[in-house]
């Protein structure tokens, strides 16, 4: 015997769409007229924390490891720049050295395309008149010989991008360019738009459409080969919650619904079709670091709350892996202070 099935006015239908939501965030899933099967909900969780402290930094997952490379490390009492490359084996929940960088670097983009590690722009520290060069370099990582190699440089030095591998093709975007003929500190470079691609295969570099707004020190992620890109602030140092969504195939920008907050150092990473944002810093009305992680869904175009961080955390690493969101290290205070080990994954759990 087969059940017919109600037919629902607009709003009863509206209605029901809700609340399915809501109790599919729960952990809950929703049958009509029936209860919860099983009880679940999302939590943080801590894992190995990084051999040593380290914040602006990225992560890419190459062969089921989490790679780390560069970026700020707290030594003698103060930080310097990082040539260190780390990779984190989740079913162990322990942390590899693998060969380092061929220079130390702040801010450098990951990207895994292929069965390679690429590690593009960023920044170099000369000495405290010139801490912020930056530069176009792109070197590539061979897993198998725990190696590195220099490949074709950027067309003009990029930081604080975001990036993603399409198709096998790494893209970049955003982040800052140098603004005139001076590129020592922060104060000589500028936000900018350009979209940089890479073809690993040709090595070749090229230009696609670029992003709908300049901003730098955002976080991105990419569902059904669409990339989001969210967050980031300006050179004023302003938040920024501007979704921005990118389809290879047109080659073309759109809009997606606003985060609910601005948050610029930031970090992203998708699960489940949906993508989560997290961490950030702020400096008005004081300074401060943002633990609110929210929850965009593509198929409604909209946000929801996620569980906020155990550690809030600025310059920090996202990445997923396992069914399970990282959030890596960074500093747990505004303008770098107080850097950090910190490793905490987000994952869905019973608890009936």
């Amino acid at each position: 015997t087969f059940m017919k099935t109600p037919t629902y006015s607009p709003a009863r239908r509206h209605f029901i769409q809700h609340l399915s939501t809501a109790l599919a965030w729960a952990g809950c899933a929703p049958l009509l007229g029936v209860g919860c099967s099983r009880k679940t909900e999302w939590q943080w969780t801590t894992a190995a924390p990084l051999p040593f402290k380290l914040q602006e930094i990225y992560a890419a997952v190459l062969n089921d490891r989490i790679h780390i490379a560069g970026g700020f490390i707290e030594q003698f009492g103060g930080f310097g720049v990082s040539d260190h490359h780390i990779a984190y084996d989740p079913h162990q929940n322990i942390w590899e050295t693998r060969a380092p960088l061929p220079q130390t670097r702040h801010h450098p983009q990951l990207v895994a395309a292929g069965d390679m590690l690429y590690v593009l722009g960023g920044y170099e520290a000369t000495g405290m008149e010139a801490s912020w060069i930056m530069h176009p370099s792109t070197w590539a990582y061979d897993p198998k010989r725990d190696s590195w190699e220099e490949k074709t440089p950027a067309p003009q030095p990029h930081g604080e991008t975001v990036g993603a591998a399409l198709r096998g093709n790494i893209h970049l975007v955003g982040g800052r360019q140098i603004a005139g003929q001076i590129n020592k500190n922060y104060s000589d470079h500028e936000d900018t738009d350009i979209h940089w691609w890479y073809d690993p295969r040709a090595d070749r570099w090229d230009r696609c459409a670029p992003a709908l707004s300049k901003r730098n020190s955002a976080a991105a992620a990419v569902i059904d080969n669409q990339w989001y890109v969210v967050g980031g602030r300006n050179m004023a140092l302003e938040n920024q919650n501007s979704l921005e969504i990118y389809d290879q195939k047109e080659d073309r920008w759109r809009h997606g619904m606003p985060m609910p907050q601005g948050q610029g150092g930031l970090a992203a990473a998708a699960i489940g079709g949906k993508l989560y944002a997290f961490g950030g810093e702020y400096f008005s009305p004081q300074d401060g670091v943002f633990e609110a992680c929210w929850c965009y869904h593509p198929e409604t175009d909209r946000w929801t709350a996620a569980p906020s961080m155990k550690t809030p955390r600025h310059g920090l690493a996202g990445a997923t892996v396992n069914n399970r969101v990282y959030a890596i290290g960074g500093a747990k205070k505004a303008n770098a202070e107080e850097t950090s080990e910190v490793v905490e994954y987000l994952s869905e759990i019973r608890v009936d």
